[in-house]
């Protein structure tokens, strides 16, 4: 599949994995695609991310992230669902943060020490890149550019794309700004 990837989105396949290595992720996951792609300039997922989410509200959109990380990388479906079921998220979280410290449940292996060999990819990590192929086959596009791996991010559900939908960054969204001349 990695043939079909343009150059750009080698790129940001390439940046995701730098990602979680700066980060001392065991895996790369569908969080580093995103912050790949928001390290972009001048590609169509770049532009279609600057116009549908300025640089000035990106910070909003990392701290929505970090909140997800933070509680385990549950969306607010999952926390929803939970809360049904008659478990406050919230007060697990803060729970477990009391006894082991701030982002406990956030994953983060900054005490593992260095990490050698490649580093794999989460099920939903897979599962955005598998999304991209069917995404660029649906468009009838010969190769898979990283507008194809964000229209991936948004349609694939989760704490991405949940982020990125409240920050208006949503399927539909991208499509239209990714298939307008200006783009």
């Amino acid at each position: 599949m990695f043939e079909r990837f343009t150059k750009a989105a080698r790129a940001v396949v390439k940046g995701a994995v730098e990602h979680a290595e700066r980060g001392g992720a065991a895996v790369v996951t569908e969080e580093h695609l995103l912050l790949a792609l928001l390290d972009r300039e001048d590609t169509r997922a770049a532009n279609a991310l600057r116009a549908l989410c300025p640089p000035d509200r990106r910070p909003s959109l990392l701290a929505a992230l970090a909140e997800a990380r933070r509680r385990a990388g549950l969306s607010r479906a999952d926390t929803e669902a939970l809360a049904d079921l008659g478990i406050d998220v919230g007060a697990v979280v803060a729970r477990v943060e009391e006894a082991h410290g701030a982002g406990a449940l956030a994953g983060d292996r900054k005490d593992a020490g260095r990490w050698s060999g490649r580093r794999s990819f989460s099920r939903e990590a897979k599962a955005v890149l598998e999304k991209s192929l069917r995404v660029a086959l649906a468009r009838k596009d010969r190769e898979i550019g990283d507008e194809h791996l964000l229209l991936a991010l948004t349609a694939t559900g989760g704490v991405v794309a949940e982020a990125l939908a409240d920050h208006g960054v949503t399927y539909t969204a991208v499509e239209d700004a990714v298939s307008s001349p200006a783009v």
